[in-house]
């Protein structure tokens, strides 16, 4: 079975997806150990190991070089976070989605939020790029690759829930093959828009949102923690790097 079908079967299974984010091999290797099914990178995660802020702020080839490090050397599916695809136009955006399939994830997520302003692209827009993202695809041999639709609605409208629905539905019909929309925590609108979209829906946790059977039962299919869990190693790496120094002693790292 190749990873994209089994990439694709994880989300219509009886368990929810719960997916790990990593950010280098390193942390995919120990997420695998563990025993995720699938990992996905996370774009703040891998900004941040290369001293940068998340938003598109690195030369994509060597964000591509990163998730391409990770793809070869697990044996679970990956898929690949690349924010708005780091393009400026349609076609580099597509670019770039048929280079990321070439280094063997199962799928990406592609947001729809602006990177040089805030706002987020028109419907119509958007949608054309997810209708040619999938034919290219499809094209280029890369059947069912999972097209994870983010919508940033709720970060950043103030009463998200309809335009959210809209765009998920829209999305859904232009090709998406699930829904990631971060930020809605309400338990009422996490069931109305599973109830709704015809699609898998993904959520990212949050302070509130963290408990895989709760969202199971709501109808997510899918779950991930983003960049938490990088930003809790820096938070460590941070603190323990202090006391070292404050301490001029280094048997804490034997306790």
């Amino acid at each position: 079975m190749s990873k994209i079908q089994e990439f694709n079967d994880l989300h219509s299974s009886q368990e929810l997806l719960f997916l790990g984010n990593a950010w280098d091999l390193l942390s995919a290797l120990m997420l695998e150990k563990a025993g995720f099914q699938a990992i996905g990178t996370t774009s703040g995660g891998i900004a941040n190991s290369l001293g940068y802020a998340d938003g598109e702020l690195i030369d994509f080839q060597r964000h591509l070089n990163i998730i391409q490090t990770i793809a070869e050397n697990v044996s679970i599916p990956v898929s690949a976070d690349i924010e708005a695809g780091y393009g400026s136009d349609e076609q580099s955006i597509i670019d770039n989605v048929l280079r990321t399939a070439d280094v063997g994830v199962a799928g990406i997520n592609i947001e729809d939020s602006l990177k040089n302003q805030t706002g987020l692209k028109s419907v119509t827009e958007h949608c054309r790029l997810l209708t040619n993202l999938r034919a290219a695809l499809d094209y280029h041999g890369f059947k069912d690759f999972f097209i994870n639709a983010r919508t940033d609605t709720y970060f950043q409208l103030e009463q998200p829930f309809e335009e959210t629905m809209v765009r998920a539905k829209a999305y859904v019909e232009s090709g998406a093959s699930g829904i990631f929309i971060p930020g809605l925590t309400d338990f009422n609108d996490i069931k109305a828009m599973t109830s709704n979209i015809e699609a898998p829906i993904n959520l990212l946790s949050l302070p509130g949102l963290t408990n895989c059977q709760q969202l199971k039962e709501l109808g997510v299919r899918r779950f991930s923690f983003g960049n938490a869990l990088s930003d809790k190693i820096i938070a460590y790496i941070t603190q323990h790097a202090a006391q070292l120094l404050e301490d001029q002693n280094t048997s804490s790292l034997y306790v």
